[in-house]
């Protein structure tokens, strides 16, 4: 008779950035555990490809929400769907539970579905839901430390963020530049990425351009055929058929990163120690210095000048090294329509 695994419920309800830095320590979990994981929806859509043995309950947390005055509107929340899930978690009897975010609120909730070890980061008292409060890491460590000691918890021994080797398949020719970001102060100028286009071109790369649907009209009025990814499974399309990535600090860069290709990032109002995606050949340039960086959701200032005081000519020397070191040059110029 095999061995039964002991379940484990994984608790990640942010970004999908977020998800993806976590995305290591759910596959080496799903292999000594029964793990289920409570994520946004498009946790569905990156199972099959990242942790295919891993449960999905979608989930999107009325808290992390991110329009200004909708996290705490609480008569607002979906109480009803809300007690449906923890009814559903609880009836599922896990042996653990954890999250890697020191929130009260994750800790809650796995006190409230009846998990015999809870364990995370305290924080504000929090401790009282958890049986186990782990130290947290140094406060210059990667986000995905937070995830490895929560594995060398439940006994799983993790790489550290800076030794995610970039695999041996072979990658399309092509760069990817993807504009978007969840929020507005992470977006580096668009005129930018358009410089970065047409000099990268003149270099006769191929460069496909994805963004969010904010920018489409932009890019189009610009000349360029971009596209705008509807589902995280467009989003792999689209990575699938690149060779390297260029973006802003965003969950689309992440996701490349998990995909293999090394990634070329425009930090802002983060640190790259903090939030660097998971590959060796991970690249970035820091943004300009500000009294109040880092910030998380919100500019003090108009105008994110952390990252807009950030020049493409600026960026183009280390930008045009790291397309080279990665792709063939004088590769063919082709179409710029995404597949």
């Amino acid at each position: 008779m095999a061995d039964v695994k002991p379940k484990l419920l994984v608790v990640e309800l942010w970004g999908l950035g977020d998800l993806a830095i976590a995305s290591p320590f759910i596959r080496a979990a799903a292999e000594k555990y029964e793990v289920t994981l409570l994520a946004k929806p498009f946790a569905k859509e990156m199972r099959q490809r990242f942790w295919p043995e891993a449960e999905v309950i979608p989930f999107t947390a009325p808290w992390t929400a991110f329009a200004f005055g909708s996290k705490y509107g609480f008569w607002r929340w979906p109480w009803a769907e809300m007690l449906g899930v923890r009814r559903e978690l609880a009836a599922k009897h896990f042996d653990y539970a954890v999250s890697a975010r020191w929130d009260p609120r994750d800790h809650f909730l796995l006190k409230a579905v009846g998990a015999r070890e809870r364990i995370g980061f305290s924080r504000l008292k929090s401790e009282r839901y958890l049986t186990q409060a782990l130290v947290r890491p140094e406060p210059v460590a990667h986000r995905f430390e937070h995830w490895r000691k929560v594995g060398s918890a439940l006994g799983l021994e993790l790489p550290q963020s800076s030794q995610f080797s970039p695999g041996n398949q072979p990658k399309p020719q092509v760069v990817l530049i993807h504009s978007g970001a969840r929020l507005p102060l992470r977006v580096w100028p668009l005129k930018n990425f358009l410089a970065m286009a047409a000099r990268l071109r003149e270099k006769k790369y191929i460069v496909h351009i994805a963004c969010d649907p904010d920018q489409l009209g932009w890019w189009r009025d610009h000349g360029e055929n971009a596209i705008c990814p509807k589902s995280v499974t467009e989003l792999l399309s689209c990575l699938d058929g690149a060779g390297v990535f260029i973006g802003n600090d965003s969950g689309p860069g992440h996701l490349a990163a998990r995909c293999g290709l090394p990634t070329f990032t425009l930090f802002g109002p983060q640190l790259h120690e903090w939030f660097l995606p998971l590959h060796l050949d991970a690249e970035w340039v820091e943004g300009k210095a500000c009294p109040y960086k880092p910030c998380s959701d919100y500019c003090r200032y108009p105008t994110p000048y952390c990252l807009w005081k950030i020049t493409d000519d600026e960026v183009w020397p280390r930008i045009q090294k790291f397309v080279r070191k990665h792709l063939q040059e004088n590769v063919t110029a082709g179409s710029t329509t995404l597949p």
